[in-house]
């Protein structure tokens, strides 16, 4: 089996436009959540979200691209030429024909939806544009970054709500592992905050309509975000060999199903998971310094995630360091486990945690170290990122300081 290190990072979130900005704002504790602007928005019960601002795609594509790109595209491609740069890899050759591109991704092309659905009950009109299929289609990012930058190997994408960057990693980091490819573009993206898709997630109660506050007693709900994370995977040895700089190593991964419920999590099926996590990656719970949760904000998931964490951990739990960055950027769906795994990324190179932000009041069911609302200087070796979907599926990446 191969070693897998990551050489490259990029990120678009509400944090900021960059890895270096949203680290920064990490760091400092800043909160990415506000008013919603977008058409209709005086139509919802819930108007705040981790909303990308100043972003404009008429200077950075040009119109035949905008024409074929969903903003979760604008927002994967933007991050993926970050991450590729920074590796310092060309894809052609040999390189070009093995390396591939596997992302997460839940809602698709939501904008785009909801921009055809008004055109065609709204407007009435007949006609929409010929490219609204591979325009929506929860594949599109990948396929553009794979033209992009000539990548022909594996390429596809992973759709399980939550969970979709987390299995996605896990899949690219297998196929590197395995020797099937020395490198692969991974992560995942999602863009969902426009009329309809906040709509949508107000039907189902769990929404704050004022903050994200993980693990305070005084939580209220989930807050959605939108954005995108991509990371290059590549194979140890090929790294070294060209002189890369390594940000940190991926070491284990473990996947499970709560087989239970469509949307309450599951305490039995979160512990696997993590338990698993540790067992792939032959680490003890005592090597553990730092998890980057779930952390939703809702009461459910955060009793349930931490009843996991003190039941895989044991004695070793008060020790721990568990945050939310959810707090701060808001919930990406389907790419939020791409983006918070900058902050283990963050916690393993340069010893900062990222802070759990609108702690107020604590819970006797998450009485773990929950970093409050500002961020720590410590010496973190091994982290994990836990994510956990809707569907009862569960992915939980271990990652080792280099």
């Amino acid at each position: 089996m191969k070693r897998v290190v990551i050489t490259g990072a990029g990120t678009i979130n509400a944090l900021g436009h960059s890895v270096a900005a949203t680290l920064e704002a990490m760091r400092e504790g800043r909160c990415g959540i506000g008013e919603l602007q977008f058409r209709d928005v005086d139509r919802l019960a819930i108007r705040i979200g981790g909303q990308v601002r100043g972003f404009e795609a008429e200077g950075r594509f040009n119109r035949q691209q905008i024409s074929l790109y969903d903003r979760f595209t604008q927002f994967t491609l933007t991050a993926a030429k970050e991450a590729i740069e920074q590796s310092g890899l060309e894809f052609h050759g040999d390189l070009s024909a093995k390396a591939g591109v596997v992302l997460g991704n839940s809602g698709g092309g939501m904008q785009t939806l909801d921009e055809n659905y008004r055109s065609v009950y709204e407007d009435g009109k007949n006609r929409v544009h010929p490219f609204v299929v591979p325009k929506l289609m929860n594949n599109a990012a990948a396929g553009h970054v794979s033209m992009q930058f000539n990548l022909k190997g594996p390429s596809f994408t992973v759709s399980t709500a939550c969970a979709s960057s987390n299995h996605a990693m896990a899949q690219a980091f297998q196929m590197v592992r395995s020797g099937m490819s020395p490198a692969m573009i991974t992560g995942g993206s999602e863009s969902m905050l426009c009329f309809g898709g906040v709509k949508a997630w107000e039907g189902l109660r769990v929404m704050s309509k004022d903050a994200c506050r993980p693990f305070s007693a005084n939580r209220n709900g989930m807050v959605q975000g939108e954005g995108a994370g991509i990371f290059v995977f590549e194979e140890y040895e090929h790294a070294r060999a060209r002189g890369a700089e390594i940000l940190c190593e991926v070491i284990g991964f473990a996947m499970s199903s709560d087989a239970s419920d469509i949307v309450m999590p599951s305490k039995q099926g979160a512990a696997r998971a993590i338990s698993g996590a540790l067992q792939d990656a032959r680490a003890d719970a005592s090597d553990v310094g730092y998890i980057n949760a779930h952390g939703t904000g809702t009461a459910a998931n955060d009793k349930t995630e931490c009843a996991a964490v003190a039941d895989v951990f044991g004695p070793h739990a008060d020790r721990l360091m568990i945050s939310s960055t959810k707090s701060m950027h808001g919930h990406l769906i389907g790419g939020t486990g791409a983006v918070e795994l900058l902050a283990c990324i963050m916690a393993l190179r340069d010893g900062v945690i990222a802070p759990t932000i609108g702690y107020e009041e604590p819970d006797p069911e998450c009485a773990l170290d929950v970093v409050p609302n500002e961020a720590r200087e410590a010496k973190v070796d091994v982290a994990l990122s836990n994510a956990f979907a809707f569907g009862g599926l569960n992915a939980v990446l271990a990652l080792r300081k280099i």
